[in-house]
């Protein structure tokens, strides 16, 4: 079956160049041209969401809060004009999968899109333990929480990978490279900072446990378990 792209933009030329794209790929195309519109055609058979920000109306931030809020781990790349740090770290923290700024290119975007597939697909497929626990810290691989002395942490979808990604190997290091490879997929642009970026997030979000993910200059991050 051909995997469902939703594209959720109010700019009609941009819609229809990617509509004709990505069917000419393969692809099953929907398209809204708001947020409210993509709300209403988002169902289980959606397998991806390419996703404007500035909208009338529902912004694309507001729109991916509500659906994560609601469970809805489906995958959603922005494509978007705003282009500054502070928007792309946004972006990641309301739980996008990529970023891609406008003015695209639609080989760049078509690469991004099958990588975020075959990562959606490589981690629903692959046997997980289903807790991961470390005194009071527990990771449920599962239904994808954590939970700290019994109180759940508020985590993104990139934020729970990569925890689960170290804790799975504790005290062992992975370079930046490995964790981007692991968790964004080779076929994405995805800079150190930006994995620097989540793990600064991760550890604020897990108060005094934040300090069991270590860095060592040259090594990159590891759960460093003996700080539990």
């Amino acid at each position: 079956m051909n995997e469902n792209i939703l594209i959720v933009d109010d700019d009609t030329s941009i819609c229809e160049i990617l509509e004709f794209n990505l069917k000419s790929e393969g692809y099953t195309v929907e398209l809204a041209y708001s947020a409210e519109e993509a709300l209403e055609k988002l169902n289980r058979n959606t397998q991806l969401i390419l996703l404007d920000i500035m909208m009338q109306g529902m912004s694309g931030y507001k729109m991916l809060e509500q659906i994560r809020t609601n469970g809805n781990q489906t995958p959603v790349i922005f494509l978007t004009a705003k282009d500054t740090e502070n928007d792309m770290l946004t972006g990641f923290s309301v739980g996008a999968d990529d970023y891609i700024s406008k003015p695209f290119s639609v080989k760049e975007v078509i690469a991004r899109i099958k990588a975020v597939l075959k990562r959606a697909k490589s981690n629903s497929v692959m046997e997980k333990k289903p807790f991961l626990i470390f005194n009071d810290l527990q990771i449920d691989t599962e239904n994808k929480e954590v939970s700290i002395k019994n109180k759940m942490i508020n985590l993104t979808k990139t934020e729970f990978e990569i925890l689960k990604k170290l804790a799975e190997s504790p005290n062992r290091f992975f370079s930046r490279d490995e964790i981007i490879e692991s968790i964004w997929g080779d076929e994405v642009f995805v800079t150190e900072r930006t994995v620097d970026v989540h793990i600064t997030r991760l550890r604020k979000k897990m108060g005094e446990y934040g300090q069991v993910i270590s860095n060592k200059i040259g090594f990159g991050y590891k759960f460093d378990s003996q700080k539990l």
